[in-house]
């Protein structure tokens, strides 16, 4: 092989948890790794739904769409970018996929392609998250993809959304690992592991990490979560509300076991349902069938259901059920159910003895802490305890220390964080290792 300069240039998820974008350049192959929404950014300028984004143009003056070229939909130019790496599904990694011109290769892994375009099904059109049209090459732990002068090589990794992968970059320069989102506390820590051991074995230059959990770090486990859960059911006499992420499957099988052990169905919300019903194909993910006799679909009254709501409730009618069904039965029950579905409360009532379960990210910002306090506000008025029982998608930072160790890499880059600097201080003692990276400045490293 010969040796070309390679380098890494970084067009978000600097200072900021998520928007990652990442260029690695090998001569004259241009390849991006994640192409995420940053809504850091985003929120300094807009408040949806009633002052919005209209144009990629506003987007671009605003700096929420890096100033590139050749990639972007719209543009005149043909390509120059030879091809775009997903990690894993959620938005701050995919969104602005929305804006890449459809003749680039999109590879992600099978699971997030079911996603992705799962979601594409569901959501209202956005300007944000539009993946019609990409050509999505999908890819499996053990594939290696050849790019130009570049070979990568996916692993698999456990997250907070299934079908998530790390890379081991092969340039011409020597490896690069990319870790994208990980942990070692989650349900699956052994795949997290297999991509530690295909870093390690590649010796690689430089890595790739994301350093999300510097502050607030919280240890705990996906075991220790469903414990916990199994408490609270079994001392809740009227219905268990529940708020979980959308795609987190793990969080879902621990919900759906809790119900099963207390004598109550899990009544998903519709969407929950038909990710569901889209991801039972794919043969290494462990998802309740929808056939469940312990699985209910709710689904909210309304006027016009699209056509995806009908498609799966006319598939599993004897498992839909409404607001008046769920009244009747609520110690029978744990419902999914989201900030934005609260007012279906009125229709259900909720008895003395109902409690409800945030099982997600504590609120880290201003405009969630406002959207907490209304939460509070319906909590208070039908008498609902809250619970948070929550495990992070996010490697810990002691945990994340010892495996840079391992990898023991010349150039180490933390992104997906709010504290770089606090992370550098972490790592004092590796001195002229950690490099801050700034946003859109190219680093050679070979």
């Amino acid at each position: 092989m010969v040796k070309k300069e390679v380098s890494l240039t970084f067009y978000g998820g600097v200072n900021e948890i998520g928007g990652n974008k990442m260029l690695l350049r090998d001569g004259d192959t241009r390849i991006f790794f994640d192409f995420g929404a940053s809504f850091a950014m985003k929120k300094r300028f807009y408040s949806p739904p009633f002052l919005s984004p209209k144009t990629a143009e506003s987007l671009r003056e605003l700096g929420i769409l890096p100033e590139l070229e050749g990639i972007y939909k719209f543009d005149e130019k043909a390509p120059q970018i030879d091809a775009v790496f997903i990690s894993h599904a959620h938005l701050d990694h995919v969104a602005h996929l929305s804006f890449v011109n459809r003749d680039i290769p999109i590879h992600c892994g099978e699971t997030t392609k079911t996603i992705l375009q799962t979601l594409d099904e569901i959501r209202r059109t956005d300007l944000e998250f539009d993946v019609e049209g990409l050509s999505f090459n999908s890819f499996r732990t053990g594939d290696k993809i050849r790019v130009g002068n570049v070979t990568v090589e996916p692993v698999h990794v456990d997250h907070s959304v299934p079908g998530a992968y790390g890379f081991v970059i092969h340039t011409s320069g020597g490896s690069v690992a990319y870790t994208g989102d990980f942990r070692i506390h989650g349900s699956k820590p052994e795949m997290t592991r297999d991509f530690i051991e295909k870093a390690k074995a590649s010796d690689a230059v430089a890595v790739v990490t994301e350093a999300t959990n510097m502050t607030g770090a919280s240890v705990s486990s996906e075991s220790e979560v469903e414990s916990k859960l199994n408490s609270i059911a079994d001392q809740t006499k009227g219905i268990m509300l529940a708020e979980f992420a959308f795609a987190d499957i793990d969080r879902l099988n621990s919900f759906y076991r809790v119900a099963k052990k207390s004598g109550r169905c899990l009544a998903l919300s519709i969407r929950q349902a038909y990710l569901l019903n889209a991801l039972r194909s794919d043969r290494n993910l462990r998802v309740p069938s929808l056939d469940d006799e312990n699985i209910l679909i709710f689904r909210k009254s309304k006027k016009r259901y699209e056509k995806w709501e009908s498609k799966i409730a006319k598939q599993y009618p004897e498992r839909v059920v409404d607001v008046f069904e769920l009244s009747k039965r609520q110690c029978k029950v744990t419902l999914t159910l989201s900030f934005y579905d609260l007012e279906q409360l009125v229709g259900i009532k909720p008895e003395a003895g109902s409690c409800y379960v945030v099982s997600a990210s504590e609120p880290f910002n201003e405009e969630m802490e406002m959207d907490f306090d209304r939460l509070v506000s319906w909590l208070k008025h039908y008498g609902l305890p809250q619970y948070h029982v929550h495990v992070s998608g996010h490697i810990m930072p002691l945990q994340l220390r010892s495996i840079l160790g391992e990898l023991d890499a010349e150039k180490i880059f933390p992104v997906h964080t709010e504290h770089a600097d606090l992370f550098a201080g972490l790592m004092r003692d590796w001195k002229g290792r950690v490099c801050l990276p700034e946003k859109g400045k190219e680093y050679v490293f070979a």
